[in-house]
């Protein structure tokens, strides 16, 4: 077996953490997270690839990509440096880029969602190295990467997708990945994501003829038309849910038509919606449901509308199986609790690497991700850590 280096078996998570958080890398800015991070990953003798992408009206932004070995299977950790913003700094009680320790907790901006989770990552491989030394020793061969972005809380046009694209070209494949989210509602090993569901988001805009409201035969009012078509798409339900999805779920948040006055009748009015939605249903589908139910709507009308439509998400599930029961057997063996395997939540970067390879989600307690004061257990970091390193043993383990 190969000597391995003696930093490697001194990568403390919780020490590696708060260095990550000590660089605030809101969105899109990178702040040297990634230089930290490689740092960390050449010592343990990975190959670094830092690589810049830019798109028409985005900002650029920094990705790592890093792997140690050269033959498959490779398990891929896919995570992101980027936080959001900390709001209104005098809501925390400390520095939210001091990465302080308070009564064993770890607070600071990406605590939760989710620097910790990568230093757990990056300090469970440390070990697994320490024991087994270089990939050829390990008692099954193959490799380790990370994948991580500083895109993730932002569009992400120029983060995961454009990373997969550049190893794609290269014909390098990936053949498992954990994403280091935070998915446990209250304690460590609650829960597992094992899909999401998709997301669209709506603006429908119904042109009219702006007149007098005394007069309103010499004009068109669009706002009645337009609350019949919200009306006729949030009338019923979406759907019942599915095995492993629950409901859809359709809701309005904006309804607007740019009119102070009390005796105008707009020319336009317009709503935007965001649609959840499970395995019953895809962007199309929904895409020509809704004007299905807006023809209905309007009936003899003829109504001028405009639907636009941006997809965030199509919904995916990885189905429960060999790769969920490494998850949940790892979780088990360091936390005694039996993870729930759940598809609730927000989109994430899993929806873009689930078309490569099996994907699965588990990493902290997020009950105070986006959030002032944003803090997890500091014994919960070392934990995830032993937990991944778990995950690790049992992926390599001899065939």
């Amino acid at each position: 077996m190969t000597d391995t280096p003696q930093i490697i078996a001194t990568i403390e998570p919780v020490a590696l953490a708060q260095a990550l958080i000590q660089r605030p890398s809101v969105t899109p800015v990178d702040a040297g997270a990634l230089d930290v991070l490689r740092a960390a990953l050449e010592s343990l003798g990975f190959a670094c690839h830092v690589m810049t992408f830019s798109a028409p009206d985005t900002d650029d932004v920094t990705n790592l990509y890093a792997r140690l070995g050269s033959s498959g299977p490779n398990f891929c950790f896919a995570g992101h440096t980027d936080v959001v913003p900390t709001g209104a700094t005098e809501n925390w009680h400390r520095d939210p880029f001091a990465g302080e320790i308070v009564d064993g907790a770890l607070f600071g901006r990406g605590a939760a969602d989710m620097k910790s989770a990568i230093a757990a990552f990056v300090a469970a491989v440390a070990r697994f190295r320490s024991t087994h030394g270089d990939p050829a020793d390990w008692p099954r061969a193959g490799s380790i990467s990370l994948l991580i972005t500083g895109d993730e809380e932002g569009p992400a046009i120029n983060g995961t997708r454009k990373v997969l694209e550049w190893l794609s070209e290269r014909n390098e494949t990936i053949d498992a990945c954990v994403v280091g989210e935070p998915t446990n509602p209250t304690e460590l090993g609650d829960m597992i994501k094992i899909g999401r569901r998709g997301s669209i988001n709506c603006t429908v805009t119904v042109h009219g003829t702006q007149g007098h409201t005394a007069y309103p035969h010499l004009a068109d009012n669009p706002v009645h038309r337009l609350l019949d078509m919200l009306q006729a798409i949030t009338a019923d339900p979406l759907d019942a849910g599915s095995d492993h999805f629950q409901p859809s779920t359709l809701q309005i948040s904006s309804v607007d038509v740019g009119n102070p006055a009390t005796n105008i009748i707009p020319a336009t009015a317009t709503a935007r919606f965001n649609i959840r939605f499970n395995d019953h249903h895809s962007s199309q589908s929904l895409t020509d449901w809704l004007h299905e139910k807006f023809a209905a709507a309007l009936g003899d009308g003829d109504a001028n509308y405009e639907l636009a439509i941006h997809v965030t998400g199509e919904s995916f599930l990885t189905p429960p199986g060999p790769f969920s029961d490494l998850l949940v057997s790892a979780i088990e063996q360091v936390t005694g609790r039996t993870p729930e395997l759940s598809t609730t939540g927000g989109t994430s970067d899993a929806r873009f690497i689930k078309d490569h390879c099996p994907v699965a989600e588990f990493g902290l307690v997020g009950q105070t991700m986006h959030q002032a004061n944003e803090n997890v257990a500091c014994a919960d970091i070392d934990k995830l850590s032993e937990i991944y390193q778990a995950v690790l043993e049992k992926y390599f383990a001899a065939p």
